[in-house]
């Protein structure tokens, strides 16, 4: 059976959905190859439908390492518990700096 990641898992804190729904952003290193393709579907992803400021790329990996593109999100939760932010801060950027760089990032042409 596939697993879903549904609204409890996402939001409602207590749920056994919740508490079993693991965010991954630490990678051991036989994963390099890939992460390497994750960057390069989100890069074809961004060209493909001319983002702009910013958008995540959800995807889900397959028991054969295959990643599998489920949708664009041009304009991404961006609250401090949601996946975006937690990328962001993973990247070494802290949740103000992230919202300045989207506030400055929408006045550019």
């Amino acid at each position: 059976m596939p697993r879903i990641v549904d609204y409890k898992a996402k939001w409602i804190e207590g749920t056994p959905e919740y508490e079993g729904t693991e965010r991954v952003l630490d990678f051991p290193p036989e994963d390099a190859p890939l992460l390497e393709r994750l960057d390069e579907l989100a890069l074809k992803c961004w060209q493909c439908f001319d983002l702009k400021g910013y958008a995540r790329v959800d995807v889900r990996v397959d028991d054969q390492k295959n990643p599998w593109v489920l949708e664009i999100n041009a304009n991404p939760c961006i609250s401090p518990n949601g996946g975006f932010w937690a990328a962001s801060l993973k990247a070494g950027v802290p949740f103000n700096d992230m919202i300045a760089r989207i506030v400055k990032d929408s006045f550019s042409p």
